[in-house]
């Protein structure tokens, strides 16, 4: 083995989503960075469906993009369709989501890392990581090359021991097309760390011109369409439509036709997949009840003819596949470019990590995407930008960055995965946030772009617009609340057609606004509102229409601080607690939660057994006083 002669501060494994953002990120904040990837032409490659964002996973975009992220610009280039979904509910669960050019983000992407000052590039693959005393200090490649390093970002999708099966043939890769990374996840055993094994699937891919849209129902994306970047001032790329059909009875048939020779119902695969986007078959068996399935028909790009029929990924045969396929309505003649397939990997047990993304047993090494168990691009970017932030900061010897469930979706999705791990891939839902009125799409970058500039990852000219907005947005509310309408005929005659009720008396601006009914625009079409960009009126507007409803959200948060800032010393004995359960002691060692409020999160922790933890810790800080 050879040893490089340069010395890098931050190494990346991988050229996926989580690795592009934990390599720039590092680089960006100065230190000399190097990403290994099995494939250089892929960096950036949406392996699966040709989409960003969606519900939950849209805001995860929004606030990378907020810290100083790719992800968000790099579709706002691509997009080919964008669409903000749920928009007949409030503005904490609406989401946004863009079709894109497969080709054109990947091509984005990969001269953004390769433009990057402070970053490498190597096409390898990492097959050991050395570690002395506990701490990272060197990988080694299979072109023997070894390269010393003071950090470790692990970002290898779905490649550690990846088995891609089609039917009852299986064979070894990362991705149809990518060979596999077997050496890491046999010396990651041997470094200690757990690992887990998942599954995931992708569908097949048709041929445009095969396929019969006349008789399908369209669907547009928005007119205009709204970009992901705070940075992006317009959408200017052609918009494409997709289609909707659905499977039927006969399809049905066919699918189950093909069950025993069916790698999910043979016993063959033994990977847990995704409980929220099961694979065709699996659906079929488990909801005989329903005559039909949604397909979603969505481009690959401007330059393909390649069709993604979003909604029917399969392991099945591909005999079957093209059998099934064809009863479809529009895909009666339709010819398949790829197959689908689901493949099965080894992940770490992410309970094993700090919140920064570290291993709790070896320094040095951070883990980020689909190898702690998530599943979709999103998530893994948001993870790898945190990765990318902490393994810098490590290496210049300052404090960790972490976001607390109140403050992003990030963290909400981190602390999950610390905190309770996960048995399937893990998929972001707003559900899962306690807080998401407060944690909207819209308003990500005046909650974290502050935090971005302090690392270094927002510009000057960024914070500058951003602080102008946010000035802008106070100045308003306040107008709004000071000046007033009053009941004249035109005013009376705008809340008549609006279905509003008229106004005996003047009444605040803001009074007006915090109606259902009425919005920002009708104040400026009765004369009371201003000239002001439009994130600006949109945020006004929430802000006023949910003022009582965000406050309350705000005492929450107020509650869940003070049990976060209750830390529980990184050296307690748990054995010793008295009138803990065998089970919760275990969980409390495994897991070896910061504060008290990670602590109740953990599965399985009572509300007693907290309680226990509590007088405990009093009774250490009381004989720690009298000593």
């Amino acid at each position: 083995m050879f040893t490089f002669d340069e010395y890098y501060d931050v190494v990346v494994v991988g050229g996926g989503h989580a690795g592009i953002e934990a390599a720039l990120a590092a680089a960006r904040m100065g230190c000399k960075t190097l990403m290994i990837t099995i494939n250089a032409d892929m960096i950036g490659q949406t392996s699966c469906n040709p989409a960003i964002g969606g519900l939950a996973k849209g805001h995860l975009v929004k606030e990378i993009d907020a810290l100083g992220g790719e992800m968000a610009k790099a579709t706002d280039y691509a997009g080919i369709q964008f669409r903000v979904l749920n928009t007949k509910k409030g503005p904490a669960v609406q989401s946004s989501r863009a079709q894109i050019d497969r080709k054109l983000y990947r091509s984005y992407m990969k001269q953004v890392v390769e433009k990057q000052e402070n970053l490498d590039v190597l096409q390898a693959r990492v097959e050991g990581i050395l570690v002395k005393n506990k701490r990272v200090w060197a990988v080694d490649t299979n072109i023997e090359l070894r390269f010393r390093t003071k950090t470790v970002v692990l970002c290898t999708g779905t490649f550690l021991k990846g088995l891609i099966h089609i039917g009852l043939n299986n064979f070894p890769a990362g991705r149809l097309g990518d060979f596999p990374a077997y050496k890491l996840s046999e010396c990651l055993k041997r470094l200690g760390l757990r690992l887990g094994r998942l599954k995931t699937g992708t569908t097949p891919r048709l041929d445009a011109n095969t396929i019969d849209f006349s008789e399908l129902e369209v669907q547009h994306g928005d007119d205009p369409p709204k970009p992901f970047s705070f940075f992006t001032e317009k959408i200017t790329n052609k918009q494409l439509p997709c289609w909707i059909t659905y499977t039927n009875e006969k399809t049905h048939e066919i699918i189950r036709s093909g069950f025993s020779r069916s790698p999910l119902f043979t016993g063959v695969i033994k990977g847990i997949g995704p409980r929220y986007c099961p694979s065709i078959e699996d659906k079929v068996a488990r909801f005989p009840e329903k005559k039909r399935h949604q397909i979603f028909l969505e481009p690959e790009g401007y330059d393909t003819v390649e069709i993604y029929p979003n909604g029917i990924p399969t392991s099945l045969p591909i005999d079957i596949q093209i059998k099934f396929i064809r009863t479809i309505k529009g895909l009666e003649r339709a010819k398949m470019i790829r197959p689908g397939y689901a493949i099965e990997y080894d992940f770490v047990i992410p309970t094993q990590l700090k919140h920064t993304l570290e291993t709790k047993e070896i320094e040095g090494l951070f883990c980020a995407g689909q190898i702690n168990g998530t599943s979709g691009y999103e998530e893994a970017a948001a993870q790898g930008l945190i990765a990318g932030i902490n393994a810098a900061l490590k290496v210049l010897g300052k404090e960790p960055f972490v976001l607390s469930r109140s403050e992003a979706y990030i963290g909400v999705l981190i602390d999950d995965l610390v905190t309770k791990g996960t048995n399937e891939p893990y998929r972001m839902f707003t559900s899962r946030a306690e807080y998401r009125l407060l944690l909207r799409e819209d308003n990500a970058p005046l909650r974290l772009m502050e935090k971005g500039y302090n690392l270094g990852l927002i510009s000057e000219s960024q914070i500058k617009k951003l602080r102008e907005y946010r000035e802008l947005i106070r100045e308003e509310i306040e107008r709004l609340k000071k000046e007033r309408a009053r009941p004249t005929v035109i005013v009376n005659k705008a809340l008549e057609e609006k279905g509003s009720s008229k106004i005996e008396e003047s009444v605040p601006l803001a009074q007006l606004l915090k109606r259902p009914e009425i919005s920002y625009e009708d104040l400026e079409k009765m004369g009371m509102g201003r000239k002001l960009p439009e994130y600006v009126k949109r945020e006004v507007e929430i802000e006023v229409k949910y003022e009582g409803y965000i406050k309350r959200q705000m005492e929450q948060v107020e509650r869940f601080k003070r049990l976060e800032s209750k830390r529980i010393p990184e050296w307690i004995d748990y054995d010793k607690v008295p009138g803990l359960s065998t089970e919760v002691r275990l969980k409390l060692k495994e897991v070896r939660p910061v504060s008290i409020g990670q602590a109740s999160r953990i599965p399985g922790v009572t509300p007693a057994a907290i309680s226990a933890l509590l007088i405990y810790m009093e009774s250490l800080k009381k004989k720690r006083k009298a000593s």
